[in-house]
């Protein structure tokens, strides 16, 4: 493992204070603790589980890490920028060009593989920490600690699956029992020189026990609520089954994944029209499990996820480059779909920029006829978004991720988990069984909700609820990081033909053979490990 990888407790936590109730955390800064401390109590090892809660999204990076990749905030919006479902508009500053041409993940010594990688290791040997000590020390568990633990087999089992779905073939397109995964840790103590690559098959073993053991440890404690920013940053029994309900999808264990996705959404209700449309920055929203509760005081400047993906933050790369939806998958849906106004596809091209060649005036937008039209038109998106007159707007750009104080920096919640995707994971699943009936149902819920003239009835094949549900998944999910991994799960390359992407910029990203035939949809160990793991050499490289 990198050399670097210790336990820390981040010098800005949020702080345990009362067990699972809404004044669980308490936001404000303390300072680094020692291991041995860390692991003293109960409460300082909620000490590593709040930093751990922090660095999901926090600028701060771990000792070795990286600011530009501290965390969720860049990898969630990477999965849909490496599959061209986040369209870039320009280049802007350079933000995910690299990712999005394909020339970043799939290489070695790259900040992306490195720091995936090296992060949720970090998790993985920060858990081990906690998990170690209460087995050494034959602490009895009371309904506090269950949750402690609950919580660190809950974040190993989503580290492990972050992993291996990075880097190592797709369980359901590969040879899970010989293709090779990743290293599976369980040492807390430095030096960490980590193990073999361990099967794809072995480690999806580890991880499902480790979830059933989190599963098991939750139905032990006090229920963490569901009410509040705060307390959605912490892992329950509703997540624990969600990231079950994910690795159960990833590997094609239909029945699984369909009766744990239903188990997490319970009691998670599905948004209204005004919910979906108010800009997905905060954990309250009805639907959220699982989310990063971003403390006002620690804004993450540039580093924020709202930075890499909404149209309303006041940084250069939003302000050069509006993110787009796929236009075709746009025209696909009816007007009775609120979801339509998430995206504007007749905004002007304003962006002399843009890497279609048609932005700067209404002379280049064949949009617009006149300079009065394709003024007024962006005149009413600054004005009713609350851009500032420095952003540029463009065709089929997305207004789903809004700050809550537009034209600033300000720092929002990041959401991780919420129940409509339960609902399609459910779908999918169903539909795979051949479980119509069920999958139409799942499918039925979600759709209904978002679309007056829903019509389940049109989709009474597998092959029909599928198509369906891809759809609805691209919709519904777009932006929230879970191309990557339908892709490989799906086995579809990429297409980006009439898309709205430009060719000149996405350049091998416009185009990729499907993951069964295609080893660069895996992502790179990184060369520090190699160099660092004598478990691991070239021949083991990806």
């Amino acid at each position: 493992m990198l050399q670097r990888i210790k336990i820390v407790v981040l010098s800005l936590v949020m702080i345990s204070t009362l067990g699972c109730s809404e004044d669980f955390l308490e936001t404000k800064p303390t300072d680094a603790i020692s291991a041995a401390d860390a692991l003293s109590s109960v409460a300082n090892m909620r000490l590593i589980l709040n930093g751990l809660h922090r660095q999901m999204y926090a600028q701060s990076p771990i000792p070795g890490g990286s600011a530009s990749r501290a965390g969720e905030h860049y990898f969630i919006p990477l999965g849909d920028v490496l599959t061209g479902d986040l369209i870039h508009s320009a280049p802007a500053n350079g933000w995910m060009t690299s990712e999005l041409q394909w020339n970043s993940h799939n290489v070695s010594t790259s900040l992306t593989s490195e720091q995936l990688w090296y992060q949720r290791y970090h998790f993985i040997t920060s858990v081990n920490s906690i998990i170690n000590q209460v087995q050494e020390d034959g602490l009895a568990i009371d309904e506090n600690l269950s949750d402690v633990l609950g919580q660190s087999y809950a974040y190993r089992a989503w580290s492990y699956y972050r992993l291996v779905t990075a880097y190592a073939k797709g369980y359901i397109i590969g040879d899970p029992a010989t293709d090779p995964g990743v290293p599976l840790l369980f040492a807390t103590e430095p030096p960490f020189t980590s193990e073999a690559r361990a099967t794809v098959a072995e480690v999806y073993a580890q991880m499902e026990k480790d979830i059933d053991q989190a599963i098991t440890y939750f139905e032990g404690a006090d229920p963490r609520g569901n009410g509040s920013a705060k307390i959605k940053s912490q892992l329950n029994i509703n997540a624990a089954y969600g990231i079950k309900a994910r690795i159960a999808l990833s590997k094609g264990d239909w029945a699984t994944a369909a009766s744990s996705a239903a188990l997490a959404r319970n009691g998670y209700p599905l948004m209204n029209e005004a919910d979906w449309l108010s800009g997905f920055n905060t954990n309250e929203l009805p639907e959220v499990i699982w989310g990063g509760n971003v403390i006002s005081t620690e804004t993450t400047f540039f580093r924020s996820y709202f930075y890499l993906i909404s149209p309303t933050f006041n940084g250069s790369q939003n302000r050069g480059n509006p993110k787009l939806i796929n236009k075709e998958m746009y025209d696909m849906l009816p007007d009775t779909d609120y979801r339509t106004k998430a995206f504007l596809p007749d905004a002007p091209n304003t962006n002399s920029s843009a890497s279609n060649d048609q932005g700067g005036s209404f002379e280049s937008d064949p949009n617009y006829d006149t300079e009065e039209e394709f003024e007024a038109a962006f005149d009413a998106i600054i004005s009713k978004y609350g851009m500032t007159p420095q952003h540029n707007t463009h065709p089929y750009m997305h207004v789903k991720f809004l700050n809550k104080n537009p034209g600033t920096i300000d720092p929002d919640d990041v959401i991780y988990m919420r129940s409509a995707e339960m609902y399609l994971i459910e779908a999918e699943a169903k539909a795979m069984s051949n479980d119509i009936t069920g999958a139409k149902a799942a499918l039925d819920a979600l759709g209904s909700a978002r679309d007056s003239a829903f019509d389940i009835d049109q989709y009474n094949t597998q092959a029909e609820l599928m198509e369906q549900i891809k759809f609805q998944r691209y919709i519904e999910l777009y932006g929230e990081g879970f191309s990557y991994t339908d892709h490989i799960r799906w086995d579809e390359g990429i297409d980006l033909t009439n898309s709205g992407a430009a060719a000149v910029l996405y350049q091998d990203g416009f185009m990729q053979d499907k993951p069964s035939v295609n080893d660069d949809w895996i992502f790179k160990i990184p060369q520090a490990e190699i160099d660092a793991n004598p478990n691991i050499n070239e021949a083991d490289q990806n």
